[in-house]
Order: C-alpha cells, then sequence, then structure tokens
C-alpha cells in the first residue's frame, strides 16, 4: 500500500512540477510564442483558469497523499519500529559506553558514575633553568 501511494505521490509531484512551469509569470498561461495562449482552442483567460485550477486540484492532492503516507507510516513505527526511545536503558551492570569499555562502579544504587581523576595540571608556568 505504501509503495503504491509513494509513487502516485512521485507522479502528482511531476505533474505539480510541470503545470506551474507551464504558467506565465503574469498570469497569462501558455502564453509562449503568441498572445492567444494554446492557439484558438481556448483564450488566455481560459488557458489561466485552467492552469490555476489544475494546479489547485494537484496541490490538494499532493497534500492529502503527504498526509496519508505520514499516517500510515507513523502507525508503522508505533508497532514495534527502531526508535531509540522504544530501548529500555541498559542494566547498572551493563556498559555503558559504546565502545564496550565497562562504567566506572558507582558508590550508591542510584547515584552517578564518578568521573575519573584529571591529570594534575602545574600550578604556574614553567621556565626552564639552565
Amino acid at each position: 500500500m505504501t509503495t503504491v501511494l509513494l509513487v502516485l505521490h512521485f507522479f502528482v509531484a511531476l505533474a505539480l512540477i510541470g503545470v506551474v512551469l507551464l504558467q506565465r509569470s503574469e498570469g497569462g498561461g501558455l502564453g509562449i510564442g503568441s498572445s492567444q495562449g494554446m492557439g484558438a482552442f481556448m483564450t488566455g483567460r481560459g488557458t489561466a483558469n485552467l492552469l490555476t485550477r489544475s494546479t489547485a486540484v494537484l496541490a490538494t492532492l499532493f497534500m492529502v497523499l503527504a498526509m496519508a503516507l505520514a499516517l500510515i507510516n507513523r502507525g508503522a513505527s508505533q508497532s514495534g519500529g527502531s526508535s531509540i526511545l522504544n530501548n529500555p536503558p541498559p542494566a547498572a551492570g551493563a556498559p555503558a559506553t559504546p565502545g564496550g569499555a565497562p562504567a566506572a562502579p558507582s558508590t550508591a544504587p542510584g547515584a552517578p558514575p564518578a568521573l575519573p581523576a584529571l591529570p594534575a595540571t602545574p600550578s604556574g608556568p614553567s621556565v626552564p633553568n639552565n
């Protein structure tokens, strides 16, 4: 179902791009080459109305398909997706670092782990004695 909606969404997006590119910025619509638009088929105003309405229909269809795809994927992720929020926190004895190094043991249950000691820094600038 998702694949069908994605393919349909893709074609609607391409059609919407094409219809928008056919419009003139002045609102003439398909007025390339002549002032008649599509020749004798429609007047300039009729062409502009056709392109405006088709743009509105395609944009509405695009938004409806986007919302449908979002709702479908939302339901799929709630049924056991791979969200990091679904993972339980690591146990107290389990390594907490990504490299697999054991975490420093805590002094009391529920207390934060002790921080490693920082290297000693000199109290002042060191000057070589010659």
